[in-house]
């Protein structure tokens, strides 16, 4: 595979929080033009990545102290939505690095620190390889890090490997020899790792979310990270905000592609009283549910937004508070549960504004539907409800998992 399909890329120099969100609305449209294509024959976005990634839009997170952006969450957030909105699959790609860049932030080593920063400015991705089939509950590991006499081996199989094929490294969880859980970042091309493209989902087609198989893989000493397993802070709620943006973005996809719809093939019956479908009252009806669903979910994410940017900005200054932490993980469950009810409604109700011309394959409408609903199972939202209702009435404080 070339440097090109790679999507290595020079990186352009650092530019503030506010160039990077501006970038993202300009790559939003193009992103769209090819996103239903992509989708229809699984073509992974290998040219989209690129230039995601000159654009510096996958280190938005990197501090300004370490050459990057700086982008607050508030701001991250946003970029994510933009690009969903083109594109959800080439939004989730990037959220296994955003979370890595604070598990980085926080836990890394000043010379790690200097190495994957500069990395990631240098146009490279770091992706995830977490989780696991089997095991009892979501997070059990099986991969192991195995001491030899050769040093550190990492031995295993790792699934949803989302934006494997576009990245440059993988952030991976294991168990090392006493049994406790660690994590390591290695070069995707290190002898001893099989990268596949095997994700069958119906929906988020194009994520390249494979299987990851290490075998007798290399770890050097200074590629170990700690893992904050257990840890209460701003990590969880912050990467399930990048999810809960980009859920939202396919509420407005989904709004966007109703409105062309309308244009293009709205017909109305004779009984409506109106010529054209744009003054259809249902049809109307349909566009200003969608857009009143949308817009609140994106209002819920910018109000979660700042409470995840409180924690954060605590963290990194005093190591902050539970009271912080938790409230930005409410905050952001209860976006969660608004952008999950708004996602999967726009993308069922578009199809009111032209009935059964709108079910044509070559429009491949269908895929708005099939990627919020595959997203949005992300983690169950039955659970948010119980959290959410769990603290406001009994004000106990949500487990501290990544998933909340």
């Amino acid at each position: 595979m070339s440097t090109l399909e790679r999507g290595v890329v020079p990186f352009r120099a650092p530019a503030r929080a506010t160039a990077l969100l501006a970038e993202a609305r300009r790559l939003r449209a193009s992103l769209a033009e090819e996103a239903g294509a992509r989708d229809a024959e699984r073509r992974l976005p290998y040219a989209a990545m690129a230039g995601v990634k000159a654009a510096g839009l996958h280190a938005a997170r990197v501090p300004v102290s370490d050459g990057g952006a700086g982008a607050t969450w508030g701001e991250t957030a946003e970029i994510v939505l933009e690009l969903a909105r083109g594109d959800p699959n080439v939004a989730q790609a990037l959220q296994p690095q955003l979370a890595i860049t604070e598990i980085i932030r926080a836990d890394a080593s000043p010379e790690q620190r200097r190495r994957w920063f500069g990395r990631m400015l240098a146009g490279e991705l770091v992706t995830n390889a977490v989780a696991e089939r089997g095991g009892a509950f979501y997070g059990d590991i099986d991969t192991r890090l195995l001491a030899t006499a050769d040093g550190e081996r990492l031995e295993g199989v790792k699934y949803y490997a989302t934006g494997s094929l576009f990245a440059e490294h993988l952030y991976v969880t294991a168990l090392d020899g006493t049994g406790a859980a660690t994590s390591a970042i290695v070069p995707i091309d290190r002898e001893g790792i099989e990268v596949e493209d095997d994700w069958n989902g119906m929906g988020q087609r194009t994520t390249a979310s494979g299987t990851v198989r290490l075998g007798a893989v290399a770890v050097a000493p200074a590629e170990r990270m700690p893992l904050p397993a257990g840890r209460r802070w701003h990590g969880q709620s912050s990467a399930q905000l990048v999810h809960v943006a980009i859920d939202v973005g396919i509420a407005f996809a989904a709004l966007d592609d109703a409105i062309l719809l309308a244009h293009s093939h709205g017909r109305t019956l004779r009984e409506s009283g109106v010529g054209p479908a744009v003054e259809d009252p249902y049809v109307l009806q349909a566009i200003g549910d969608i857009s009143v669903r949308a817009e609140g979910a994106a209002a819920l994410v910018r109000q979660a937004a700042t409470r995840v940017d409180a924690a954060a900005d605590a963290f990194f200054a005093d190591g902050g508070e539970d009271a912080l932490f938790v409230a930005a993980s409410i905050a952001v469950a209860q976006a969660k549960i608004l952008a999950t009810e708004a996602a999967l409604a726009a993308s069922e109700k578009l199809y009111l504004v032209a009935n059964a011309s709108g079910t044509d394959r070559s429009l491949n409408l269908d895929r708005h539907w099939r990627n919020a609903r595959t997203h949005t199972l992300h983690d169950p939202v039955a659970y948010k409800f119980h959290f959410v209702g769990d603290h406001l009435l009994n004000g106990r404080a949500p487990p501290v998992t990544a998933k909340i």
